[in-house]
């Protein structure tokens, strides 16, 4: 069957199946069938698949009709104009992640001493290792600590820094939240998406109201990397009683966080007079996203 055929009819089923933007996953199935780059596909529209391309692209059409994430079928998700490599060990890195890398080198740009001087950066619940990677390469001297509980989270997350040739820069450590590191104010920025997603809410099915989850994330995505426990703040209280150990006077820290979680988050952080400068910024949906905080 040529290309344009087996496009137009795959597109066809997405579009049925409500997958939004169908035409635009329709083309990445088939360029990494075809292991082709995607624009190279759209211009091959004559061109006949060979049984085996075939064969592996419908096989991927029925994996994502059954709403597997294009990111998992594909192997790869772009995040800052970057291509990440993504296994089901990992969570697939979004927009609203962007969005605290923005608000953190918004911060530490605006507030940098010396360039001479290194900036340690600890990394929790590194995944991907997108969080990392992108700050190793946009600041000019730093020094990156990276954790996850997931050993094989961490694998990803190593193979990414190779690729962006920033691994020399970031120590990567299997550990659970602080036990693999020394309770030693050493740090000056310390960044997370911890898992922030409640109990209930991934209990609950698909549709049952606005606040569940999509079939992608609840029934693909780790949930060791998305359950957040009782009202999803069960993981965000550990950081906040550990945090202030690790981080040095006047150290700022970031983390992503729920859109209704605006409240808890603040007032877990008030309960705790180690910090100041408490701040939540709205996404560019205009929901609270990004929760800052700094050592006194």
């Amino acid at each position: 069957m040529q290309i344009k055929t087996v496009f137009h009819n795959a597109v066809q089923r997405l579009k049925q199946a409500d997958i939004t933007e169908s035409e635009l996953e329709a083309s990445l199935l088939l360029s990494h069938a075809l292991e082709m780059k995607r624009t190279a596909v759209l211009l091959a529209g004559e061109r006949v698949l060979t049984d085996a391309q075939l064969e592996v692209f419908q096989k991927n059409v029925s994996r994502r009709l059954a709403r597997e994430p294009l990111a998992y079928l594909i192997g790869e998700k772009e995040f800052w104009s970057l291509p990440f490599k993504v296994t089901k060990d990992v969570l697939i890195p979004r927009p609203e992640t962007e969005f605290l890398l923005e608000k953190t080198l918004d911060v530490l740009n605006s507030s940098a001493g010396s360039p001479e001087q290194t900036i340690k950066i600890l990394d929790l619940g590194t995944g991907s290792g997108v969080l990392a990677i992108v700050l190793a390469l946009e600041l000019v001297t730093v020094k990156v600590t990276a954790l996850d509980y997931s050993y094989n989270a961490l694998k990803v997350a190593l193979h990414n820094a190779k690729k962006h040739n920033v691994s020399e820069i970031i120590d990567f450590i299997n550990c659970n939240w602080f036990d693999g590191i020394k309770a030693k104010a050493v740090f000056d920025v310390v960044i997370s998406n911890p898992p922030y997603v409640a109990q209930e809410v991934l209990a609950e099915p698909f549709g049952r109201n606005n606040g569940s989850l999509q079939p992608e994330v609840g029934d693909f995505e780790p949930r060791l990397a998305l359950d957040g426990g009782e009202r999803g703040i069960q993981e965000i209280s550990i950081i906040a009683a550990e945090l202030w150990k690790v981080l040095k006077p006047c150290g700022w820290f970031f983390m992503e966080i729920g859109a209704d979680q605006q409240k808890e988050v603040f007032d877990i952080f008030r309960r705790t007079a180690a910090y100041d400068s408490l701040e939540i910024f709205n996404d560019y949906a205009g929901l609270p996203r990004v929760f800052q905080a700094r050592k006194r």
